[in-house]
């Protein structure tokens, strides 16, 4: 039997239910991405504009999964429009280098400050997983440390201890050692093995910053590596450009040797890079050395890695980052939807907290705790509490039938007004009235 919630999204939407019909007798679950996994079924959209998208059954969505975190300059953005539009007319694929992919890597060099060489990808799975093959090929070594939870792509060597890990052989799970976060004397005691070769972290947290981590752990992580000569490498992906201009890298003034590169990179198109030391990115680097490119040298190919259109979209991207106050803008919207959620909990006296870095804000229900709306650190058993998984999926649906897709994440872009903020408000206060309802909150 549906709950209220449940039926409200169903009787609103009976065209993605038909669409949803035809699709799971065609994808595993009727889904292209494990993120899109919702009950009854998942939503379908036409298009997008601005902060804002629309679905098949017409309904218009304010929308804060900003796809998947690419979007900070949000749906169809004029000037990249214009820039994929007249690259589209000048082909697609040369199978040759272009001018464009040097502007791209120069914007990326310019803007990250670990970066003096690039290599780029086509996703940031395909990023994480060439940055551990640098840094064993570098050191010599081959086991990596990464933390509890932290994603870092689907790729067998970093599913260590994340669920959804069949088919990975228990030989590459046993290269990756995987530790609580925010404990530098366990990574100090992981590294007296000395046969590792690099340590990895999403540098604001676990799945972008849902379980946060204590920004003094970043800079005990560099001083500890740096010392004992381990490679750091900080996934960026999500918080690349997003951060700041110039990543989590720049917002905490802590610069890895390596950091991966995806979603706001590619302007909205598919795109991906590692970038850091030199002499760690020439691994891959050619040498007039027969024995090193046959035995230690990184070979990579990839059909799409700069393509042009992507090279057009990433580019113009990054050239608005830098010129424009794009990261102000959506941090400054970010901050008010924060304000306005905590006004919210506080009005309908419901235990919990709007945080976040940046432009990405976490709705955390269920605990009465104390946090600089920031980063929100608690035990562990608190966390698990804020992580019902009902809560959040009623959440989710009442949010979106409310007219926001964002349940207990948003990611805010540049383009979100204070119109957009404001309803938002408005739909949280309707939605967690109903989850209160079901007696949930």
């Amino acid at each position: 039997m549906p709950t209220p919630i449940e039926q409200r999204y169903i009787d609103a939407h009976p065209k993605c239910a038909d669409l949803y019909a035809t699709s799971k007798d065609l994808f595993p679950n009727g889904v292209t991405h494990d993120a899109r996994n919702l009950k009854p079924f998942p939503y379908f959209v036409s298009h997008g504009l601005g902060a804002r998208k629309w679905d098949v059954d017409g309904q218009e969505i304010i929308d804060y999964k900003g796809g998947h975190g690419a979007l900070i300059l949000g749906h169809s953005h004029p000037e990249i429009v214009a820039a994929v539009s007249d690259q589209m007319t000048r082909g697609t694929h040369y199978a040759a280098s272009t001018e464009l992919e040097i502007k791209w890597g120069s914007l990326v060099r310019e803007l990250i400050p670990c970066s003096e060489k690039v290599r780029f990808h086509s996703s940031g799975t395909e990023a994480t997983l060439m940055a551990l093959r640098m840094a064993r090929s570098y050191t010599g070594k081959s086991r990596i440390i990464k933390f509890d939870d932290h994603f870092h792509g689907w790729h067998d060597y970093l599913l260590a201890e994340n669920t959804g890990d069949g088919g990975v052989p228990e030989e590459v799970k046993g290269t990756v050692t995987s530790l609580p976060v925010n404990n530098i004397s366990l990574v100090e005691e992981a590294l007296k093995a000395d046969d590792v070769a690099a340590v990895i972290i999403e540098p604001t947290g676990a799945h972008m910053g849902l379980w946060p981590v204590r920004p003094s752990f970043l800079s005990e992580l560099r001083e500890l590596t740096e010392r004992l000569g381990v490679v750091l490498i900080f996934d960026e992906v999500v918080t690349g450009f997003r951060t700041s201009k110039g990543g989590a890298q720049g917002y905490y003034g802590v610069t890895p040797d390596l950091c991966t590169l995806a979603k706001i990179l590619g302007g909205g198109l598919p795109g991906g890079a590692v970038t850091g030391k030199a002499e760690i990115i020439d691994m891959i680097q050619l040498r007039d050395d027969p024995s090193f490119n046959a035995n230690t040298r990184v070979g990579h190919n990839g059909t799409f890695n700069a393509n042009p259109l992507s090279a057009a979209a990433g580019a113009k991207a990054l050239e608005l980052l830098s010129t424009q106050p794009i990261n102000d803008r959506a941090t400054a919207a970010a901050n008010h939807l924060k304000a306005g959620l905590n006004d919210v909990l506080s009005k309908l006296e419901i235990p919990g907290c709007a945080a976040g870095v940046g432009s990405a804000i976490f709705l955390r229900l269920g605990v009465d705790h104390e946090c600089d709306q920031e980063v929100c650190l608690m035990s562990d058993e608190d966390q698990h509490k804020v992580e019902d998984r009902t809560v959040r999926h009623q959440l989710e649906l009442a949010m979106y039938s409310n007219g926001a897709d964002g349940g207990q994440r948003f990611i805010v872009s540049s383009v979100h007004t204070d119109r957009d903020i404001d309803e938002t408000v408005e739909a949280a206060e309707r939605s967690l009235t109903a989850v209160r309802a079901q007696g949930l909150v």
